[in-house]
């Protein structure tokens, strides 16, 4: 079972349970942190991160006209990175410029013996879909996941 919380300073993710699907938050101090950390949690669903390496860099452009929209392009462009180039991403960095996010994941090919991947993520959805501010400023970004 992969641990269903992270936690390093005032960044972290964590899953939570949403009947046969998944739940993936990510959260941070900035909304770019809060981004990248989602990613991490949709990583973490499908295998245990500490075992991804980050040595092939990968660019990643999304648009959308509100932040939640943003989440759910931005989690299925890595979904479909992670599909075509059969690779899994564990370090990234997110970054905003109006409505269009630009990011850079860094994996590897997926190693089946090493990486074990546990279950098949078919894409992000709307459901629970958020995007905000908690009351302490920080930057919550979640969705549930569909595996």
């Amino acid at each position: 079972m992969h641990p269903s919380r992270f936690e390093t300073g005032q960044a972290s993710w964590e899953h939570f349970p949403h009947q046969a699907d998944m739940g993936v938050r990510g959260i941070g101090p900035t909304k770019e942190a809060a981004f990248a950390n989602a990613a991490q949690a949709l990583t973490a669903v499908i295998t245990d991160l500490v075992s991804v390496a980050s040595l092939h860099a990968v660019p990643i452009v999304c648009e959308a006209p509100d932040d939640e929209l943003l989440l759910v392009d931005w989690l299925n462009a890595l979904i479909y990175e992670m599909a075509t180039r059969k690779m899994l991403f564990s370090r990234f960095a997110v970054r905003f410029n109006n409505h269009s996010l630009h990011a850079t994941a860094w994996g590897e090919p997926v190693d089946v013996a090493r990486h074990q991947p546990a279950v098949e993520v078919k894409g992000a959805t709307y459901t629970e879909l958020s995007v905000k501010q908690d009351q302490q400023g920080q930057w919550i970004a979640q969705c549930v996941v569909d595996v």
